[in-house]
């Protein structure tokens, strides 16, 4: 009982991280610029993997798409695919796991088929927040990087709101894989203690082959082998 109000808990942490991963990847606010320090009013004021947007000289805040995707920097093409990569395993993830839960009766009925899928996606969780913990990271260094520089021509960002919901969302993807792991990996040592000491309390040992020599009680050689 225990360990299936765990696995249910590690899901549930691992799904909320997900669900964050996703908002985050479509977020428009990886970097932003306080509009105070705008040169003209039509300045773009933050920036995220898809699209940035502006405030207009109405002050009403308008967005376009990127017009073409692989004209941007390296750094974030790479955190693209880093976050596509993340949302994938994410979900691949959360199928196998919600398949591997003993709770469930969807898929397989055999525990130890169960336990495989568990853990396979309690993996693809942890590999899925790292992924997106590399690419969150990697964005915010480039930022901090160009902020600092003094030799950077180019406008100068902060770190927006959509990098620490990203920050927040792999950790929870990660705790959530670690634990529904270790949780199947507890059931397996408990199904190792009981077939490793078969006997219950009630149960007597079997005797001990002795014999009686000169009014002394031997252990026979058996026991010694």
């Amino acid at each position: 009982m225990a360990s299936s109000c765990l696995q249910i808990c590690a899901l549930l942490l691992a799904l909320a991280g997900f669900t964050i991963l996703l908002v985050t990847t479509m977020s428009n606010r990886w970097k932003i610029s306080d509009i105070g320090t705008a040169l003209v009013p039509t300045d773009w004021i933050s920036e995220g993997l898809w699209m940035d947007c502006a405030v207009t000289a109405v002050r009403s805040l308008q967005c376009r798409k990127f017009l073409y995707i692989l004209s941007s920097d390296t750094y974030i093409q790479a955190c693209r695919a880093l976050m596509i990569a993340s949302i994938l395993l994410g979900f691949i993830a959360a199928v196998l796991s919600l398949l591997g839960l003993k709770c469930t009766k969807i898929g397989l009925s055999d525990e130890d088929g169960k336990m495989k899928f568990a853990v396979t996606g309690g993996f693809l969780f942890i590999l899925g927040g790292l992924c997106s913990m590399v690419a969150v990271s990697w964005y915010a260094a480039m930022i901090t990087a160009q902020f600092f520089d003094p030799l950077y021509a180019g406008t100068k960002y902060e770190l927006g709101d959509a990098l620490y919901l990203g920050w927040a969302g792999s950790v929870l993807c990660m705790l959530g894989g670690i634990l529904l792991t270790c949780s199947c990996k507890r059931k397996k040592n408990e199904d190792y203690s009981f077939n490793k000491y078969p006997y219950s309390s009630g149960q007597v040992a079997p005797p001990q082959d002795t014999y009686t020599k000169n009014s002394e009680t031997v252990i026979s050689n058996k026991e010694y082998v």
